[in-house]
């Protein structure tokens, strides 16, 4: 323990908070790495460019190209990073023998057994994605809620296939696999009609989830957006649809909320609260967008540390599924993930070594002149010296060094790529 840490401790054990308290339970809070980050989305299902309302910018060199080199660079952020790890797959990162490809309604289990050893190998839980993009089956930009019965027909099909991988993820790790539905359906200009996609899109996500599954070991989930890309004038799955939609479906899905998927002037941070008042669970897609859904690569900023406060000070830590999800072609792409994962860690320490007790009193009692002048004094808590303590218990370094190793790794390994 350094001394800068015990003077630190101190300082916040006056204000009521256990730093050594904080940093266990930080430890123990598990959070999704995303693998599409290492190759900017494209996986291993097709050879076109991305598309279907996604899109990535930047050429930076070294990108994973196959699954080895991808499983490599995500142990290499991992390394660099304390606390608690998942892995999060999308569907179109099956990996298949020679010879063997199918299409995404017929994928199996088989086609991920290779991500289920890397994750048991490291102790990691797996969550899920269905992918509804990048595939010629996207007609018209519309999936599960295109006007064509084949269409929906066969995403629906995908979705029902996603559910049994998902239900063989969690049995394979023993630890609950989160299933995220979303589509990127809408239209680019101003609908005739706004009500028939969204019902035929209820129908479909009600088909998916009528494959049969363990809610105690699949968690599906639906995700709203705001606009994408070619659907900029509507959205199907908007947020009130999936919000109504997963309170209708509480017994076999959760809302899942994308902090870059609302308007610029909406928060997720106040959203959260909002949405623990009447579900069990719920679950996040930690992101920064920058002026829209830009998928921008987290870092601490005040949104993010809201977000974090708001899961520590409602109780929700086990009531909440985190996952990241951002992707940045333009910048090392294992600088990207560990930046990212870094950034949300140091928001849930943050937000552990806050005394939301005393500053709730302050609020209940009705004090609030008190109450905004000691939240300024908590920004000045040496907070830094927490984080490197925190680090240190984990074996990571806690201050810029991990730089050096990403440059390292680059130089020796993305470089020969």
């Amino acid at each position: 323990m350094s001394t800068r840490y015990e003077s630190a401790k101190e300082m916040f054990a006056k204000w009521g908070v256990d730093t050594d308290k904080a940093m266990e339970a930080a430890k123990k809070i598990p959070v999704s790495l995303h693998c599409w980050q290492g190759d900017d989305v494209i996986g291993f299902d097709h050879d076109g460019p991305l598309n279907g309302g996604l899109q990535t910018t930047g050429d930076y060199p070294g990108k994973a190209k196959t699954p080895e080199e991808l499983m490599a660079d995500m142990d290499k952020a991992m390394s660099l990073c304390p606390g608690t790890k998942k892995i999060n797959v999308h569907a179109s990162y099956a990996i298949f023998e020679p010879g063997e490809a199918v299409d995404r309604d017929k994928i199996e289990p088989k086609h991920f057994k290779k991500w289920v050893e890397f994750a048991k190998e490291r102790n990691l839980g797996i969550d899920f994605n269905t992918t509804f993009f990048s595939h010629p089956m996207q007609k018209d930009g519309l999936t599960l809620s295109s006007p064509d019965e084949n269409v929906r027909k066969f995403w629906i099909e995908h979705g029902k296939a996603c559910i049994r991988i998902s239900q063989y993820f969690a049995e394979e790790t023993g630890i609950p696999c989160v299933m995220n539905i979303w589509t990127g359906d809408g239209f680019k200009d101003v609908p005739a009609d706004r009500m028939t996609p969204r019902m035929l899109y209820k129908d479909s996500i009600e088909q998916i989830l009528s494959e049969p599954f363990d809610f105690n070991k699949v968690k599906p989930c639906v995700e709203s957006k705001v606009f994408g890309i070619g659907v900029e004038a509507y959205t199907t799955g908007s947020s009130e649809f999936t919000l109504s939609f997963a309170a209708e479906h509480k017994d076999k899905c959760l809302p899942l909320m994308d902090n870059g998927h609302y308007h610029p002037t909406e928060v997720v941070s106040d959203k959260i609260p909002a949405l623990l008042c009447f579900f069990p669970e719920i679950a996040l897609h930690i992101t920064r967008g920058v002026r829209w859904d830009s998928d921008h690569v987290v870092l601490l900023d005040g949104e993010t540390k809201e977000m974090a406060k708001e899961i520590v000070r409602c109780g929700a830590i086990d009531r909440t599924y985190m996952a990241l999800d951002f992707f940045d072609a333009s910048i090392n792409r294992i600088s990207a993930w560990t930046v990212g994962f870094r950034s949300w860690q140091k928001a849930l320490l943050f937000a552990l070594c806050t005394p939301h007790d005393k500053l709730k009193a302050l609020q209940a009692n009705g004090e609030f002149t008190e109450l905004m002048a000691m939240q300024e004094e908590v920004k000045l808590l040496p907070f830094g010296d927490v984080w490197r303590e925190y680090c240190e218990h984990c074996s990571v370094a806690g201050d810029e060094a991990w730089f050096d190793e990403i440059k390292a790794y680059e130089n020796e390994v993305l470089k020969n790529r």
